[in-house]
């Protein structure tokens, strides 16, 4: 693992990633966190799609704990097409596979008649702490590594409304992308928004499913978030994404709810 802070990923040549501090998990200094392999997944699989394609849904399953070592990346198609097509990717650690990811695109084309529930953007990010506070942890890398700006909540559990930017490349080199800058963050909602606390409580998600109307336009990326409990210890957490301009897309969560 790599203590380097300059991007997500170093690139260790052909499909193999280096994972950097900015990759690590609040509960687990030797694992990742969700956001930045959901993402680095979804950079494969977007840059093996044919042209006039966007990724308009991607869901990833974490198939255990993400380790924090280099990582092999491998894509495959599995229903190609020029209007639409599925494809599938691994996050290979050793010999396990750690993630893996399916993602619709769909081709794009003329534009629609207007049409649609209108949506009003959020009031654009204000000057402020910029930090992600959770109790009991200080310094952990893919917290610092996201500017975080609450426009509402943001204490230690309950519904939360939150502006995100992304401070470093997804990997070395290469320039981040509006799809990466969304789906860096989204693994975040069930975090965001825990409904019990966290000292207290697990809350895993061993999924996420982000659908993206479109990518976001500037630096900034807002999220909605909130979570829900059943009685017999599910949970779902839910995000609406949005960026100055109006509506991105939606993430959803499930959740084992167990007490520690």
């Amino acid at each position: 693992m790599s203590d380097a802070t300059d991007a997500f990923y170093l690139p260790a040549g052909g499909d193999v990633y280096e994972p950097t501090r900015a990759t690590e998990s609040p509960w687990d200094t030797a694992a990742q966190h969700g956001g930045p392999p959901t993402a680095l997944l979804a950079h494969a699989i977007d840059a093996a799609a044919g042209p006039g394609l966007r990724l308009a849904r991607i869901s990833v399953d974490f198939l255990g704990p993400i380790p924090r070592r280099p990582v092999r990346v491998e894509v495959s198609p599995v229903r190609p097409g020029r209007q639409v097509s599925l494809s599938e990717a691994r996050l290979v650690a050793g010999d396990r596979t750690a993630v893996t990811a399916r993602a619709w695109h769909i081709a794009t084309g003329p534009t629609p008649p207007a049409g649609g529930e209108p949506f009003r953007p959020p009031e654009p990010p204000r000057a402020g702490p910029d930090r992600l506070d959770v109790p009991g942890l200080t310094g952990w890398g893919y917290g610092e590594a996201v500017e975080w700006r609450f426009t509402g909540g943001g204490g230690a559990t309950g519904s939360a409304r939150v502006w995100t930017r992304v401070r470093l490349p997804l990997i070395a080199g290469e320039r981040l992308t509006g799809l990466a800058r969304t789906l860096i963050v989204a693994d975040s909602a069930n975090g965001l928004s825990a409904a019990l606390p966290m000292r207290e409580w697990l809350s895993i998600p061993p999924a996420v499913t982000a659908t993206l109307l479109r990518v976001p336009e500037g630096e900034w990326v807002h999220m909605d978030c909130r979570t829900r409990l059943s009685p017999d210890g599910l949970g779902l957490a839910h995000a609406t994404l949005s960026d100055p301009v109006g509506y991105l897309g939606e993430v959803s969560q499930p959740l084992l709810v167990r007490q520690r």
